[in-house]
């Protein structure tokens, strides 16, 4: 089948959100991501979760999670994008038909932790065509999981086995190896309702095998963690189920991302 012809131009979208990642370490600053899953969507608890962030900013919102088995995920970007237009709407996708030009851009996730040739590149493969006409500003992603003290549905979903949580060298090996592929984003994920997050010693580790901007999320449940990953190397944490739960988290959340960006300023 041939490839649909560009919608507007032969060049792809200028990615001003790699580019952003791409800056945050040479700057000294740390990033927050809140994940919301559309399957979890109720809109007024969305609202207030957007009233707070005027308060307490973030850097962007992921939208996704491993099943996304409603139709939910379209009124959820839109709301996002009426309501906090300033905040870029990333995709974080489990599945090719998981695409929707409405947002910004997409995570483009191969699970560089496993073996499954599906998640490597098979669903790649049937989502390119959509990709090119979507306008997607994409950001090639390898996604590692983690184990995090019990199984996650991710895990289950793509039928792979979690990085060894006390094994850094596999992590930064693997990292090595996605960076030496292409990827311009590592991505460590202790998964959803991780018991606990990834280890400092990993995040260092992978820090210092790869130039890529680092993104942690998994278990991320107090200022505490948060704080530890990003001085243990992230440039960008990932908080989700804990703030669906308790959306005043956020306002912790955002203390210790500016509390990191404040300690990475002092030791540069």
């Amino acid at each position: 089948m041939p490839l649909p012809p560009p919608t507007t131009t032969p060049f792809p979208p200028a990615n001003r959100l790699l580019d952003d990642l791409v800056g945050l370490r040479p700057r000294g600053r740390k990033a927050l991501a809140v994940l919301l899953d559309p399957d979890d969507f109720e809109p007024g608890r969305v609202r207030h979760l957007l009233h707070l962030t005027r308060q307490h900013p973030v850097d962007f919102f992921l939208v996704g999670g491993s099943l996304v088995f409603t139709e939910h995920q379209a009124a959820l970007i839109a709301l996002l994008k009426a309501e906090a237009p300033q905040v870029p709407v990333v995709l974080f996708p489990s599945h090719a038909l998981h695409i929707d030009p409405a947002a910004d851009g997409i995570l483009l996730l191969s699970l560089i932790s496993g073996r499954n040739p599906d998640f490597l590149i098979g669903q790649h493969v049937v989502a390119a065509p959509r990709l090119r006409q979507s306008g997607l500003q994409l950001l090639p992603t390898g996604y590692m999981l983690v184990d995090s003290g019990r199984p996650t549905t991710a895990s289950y979903i793509s039928s792979t086995t979690p990085l060894p949580h006390d094994k850094p060298a596999i992590a930064a090996c693997t990292a090595l190896a996605g960076e030496q592929l292409g990827l311009r984003l590592m991505y460590l994920d202790g998964g959803s309702g991780a018991q606990h997050p990834v280890s400092a010693a990993m995040i260092r580790a992978v820090r210092e095998a790869v130039d890529t901007p680092l993104i942690v999320g998994g278990g991320l449940n107090t200022g505490e963690k948060v704080y530890a990953a990003l001085t243990a190397g992230a440039d960008l944490v990932v908080v989700g189920n804990h703030i669906e739960r308790d959306a005043n988290f956020l306002a912790e959340a955002v203390a210790a991302v500016r509390e990191a960006s404040a300690t990475t300023a002092r030791v540069k």
